[in-house]
């Protein structure tokens, strides 16, 4: 998938479940240990909920024991990072590259060979099975 997306508030809630449309439209984040990829240990790849670019594998998915998926790299160009400074902290947040949506942060505790843990919302993503 090529090019931008850019859609209208009133287009994303038409498009996105109320839960979907909350964290990434308006960078909400799931209670940890129930989002529904937390635990999910299948072969396949992890798609951005919003537009359906490819944002992760599961090869380089970890158990990082935080309540929510972790992997410790996307996939090439997909994500974005920028400075988030909310509620007090300074973080990196990961927005989709196509499609501008809020995926979770990335922290600099993840495992070789990267050192880094994409910590993503289950909501953000779908997941797409190896067959």
């Amino acid at each position: 998938m090529k090019g931008k997306i850019a859609r209208s508030e009133d287009e994303w809630k038409k498009i996105l479940a109320p839960e979907q449309y909350r964290v990434l439209q308006e960078k909400g984040t799931e209670c940890a240990f129930t989002g529904k990829y937390y635990g999910n240990k299948k072969k396949g790849i992890y798609l951005c909920a919003a537009c359906g670019q490819e944002l992760f594998g599961s090869a380089e998915k970890f158990e990082s024991g935080t309540g929510w998926p972790s992997f410790f790299a996307p996939a090439s160009g997909r994500v974005e990072m920028k400075q988030d400074n909310s509620f007090g902290m300074k973080r990196t947040e990961v927005v989709c590259s196509r499609c501008g949506g809020h995926l979770g942060h990335v922290f600099g505790d993840g495992p070789k060979p990267t050192g880094k843990r994409f910590c993503i919302n289950s909501a953000a993503l779908v997941f797409k099975e190896e067959k």
